[in-house]
């Protein structure tokens, strides 16, 4: 499953970054990838809505969000928590 999600939320990026897939890697930041702050946003939204969680993100303040945003692999991860939180 996490292969999947991991996928999945490079191809969302990916989009955001109007970038290929492949060249999205784990460890780049949204900054690396050129999303900027309302990238960010369309990107969460993409996110939530592919698998149908809610992402605590505020955009105001997305440093005191409980979501890291850090980079892709902490995305992945962050993703992976809530999509398990809401099957459980």
């Amino acid at each position: 499953m996490t292969t999947d999600i991991r996928a999945r939320i490079h191809a969302i990026l990916a989009e955001q970054a109007m970038l290929p897939p492949e060249e999205v890697t784990d460890d780049q930041s949204l900054a690396d990838l050129g999303v900027d702050s309302m990238g960010v946003v369309e990107a969460i939204f993409a996110i939530e809505e592919a698998f149908d969680i809610q992402v605590p993100f505020n955009a105001n303040e997305p440093t005191k969000s409980d979501f890291d945003i850090s980079s892709v692999a902490a995305i992945t991860e962050a993703v992976r928590k809530l999509v398990e939180e809401q099957r459980a």
